[in-house]
């Protein structure tokens, strides 16, 4: 759990730091800002997404997951979690676009920092085999990319080291019997679909399209049990003689 703590760490003292430059940046520069995390977060969304080995697969987990993230409303409860916790934070003192952004800052960094595959494979190597290094890699990127979105989002992205410590600790605990269900593929595709995750993120942004990407969280789940379900289906296709 020792790089996990380090990655958690790293996002907070980012997020100091990112809070520090925003309450001194102008607001005419804060354009800059949701600018830059926009397209950053873009070009790891596709950089990520482009590596799935199965379009099929990509397309069917993220609408699968759509439908059950939106039948489940799943972005409204992260989203009333995130403006309970700030009121907590707030002694019920802030108001509702404080709430707001600390809700996106929360869910977003929790996104971004837990969606890649460098997040799975490195808290099981590091769980496993007690190598640290892919995870101190990945720390040092959060950090970076906390300041630029704590800088946009504001405290809430200091609260996803919350979620990085219970994901990625999770995958450092169990990883000796995760990953060979998971497998390289099914690894695959749940960074694949996390990328995916991240474009509607930039997207938003960068005030080109709003989505609610909470409600696609179903799709991480679905896109490495459809990878797994794929050579079942390739063995029963050819039985049939289809």
């Amino acid at each position: 759990m020792i790089a996990t703590y380090f990655n958690a760490l790293t996002v907070i003292i980012g997020s100091f730091i990112g809070l520090f430059l925003k309450h001194r940046l102008k607001a005419s520069y804060q354009e800059v800002v949701f600018t830059s995390a926009g397209f950053v977060t873009l070009v790891i969304g596709l950089s990520m997404a482009m590596q799935t080995s199965s379009y099929l697969i990509l397309l069917f987990s993220v609408v699968i997951g759509g439908f059950v993230g939106y039948l489940l409303k799943i972005e409204d409860g992260v989203m009333a979690f995130g403006t309970w916790m700030e009121k907590k934070l707030s002694r019920g003192e802030g108001n509702a676009d404080n709430a707001r952004n600390f809700a996106l800052g929360f869910l977003n960094a929790s996104l971004l920092f837990c969606s890649g595959a460098m997040s799975v494979v490195g808290s099981i190597q590091a769980g496993t085999v007690g190598d640290y290094q892919l995870i101190l890699v990945k720390s040092i990127m959060d950090g970076c990319m906390a300041i630029i979105f704590s800088a946009a989002y504001g405290v809430g992205v200091m609260a996803s080291a919350l979620f990085i410590l219970v994901y990625q600790g999770f995958f450092t605990l169990a990883g000796g019997w995760i990953a060979p269900i998971l497998g390289e593929s099914g690894i695959g595709e749940l960074a694949a679909v996390g990328g995916v995750l991240l474009i509607m993120i930039g997207f938003g942004l960068l005030d080109i399209r709003k989505t609610k990407t909470g409600n696609f969280l179903p799709s991480m789940i679905i896109a490495p049990t459809l990878a797994l379900m794929a050579p079942w289906v390739k063995d029963l296709v050819s039985g049939l003689g289809l």
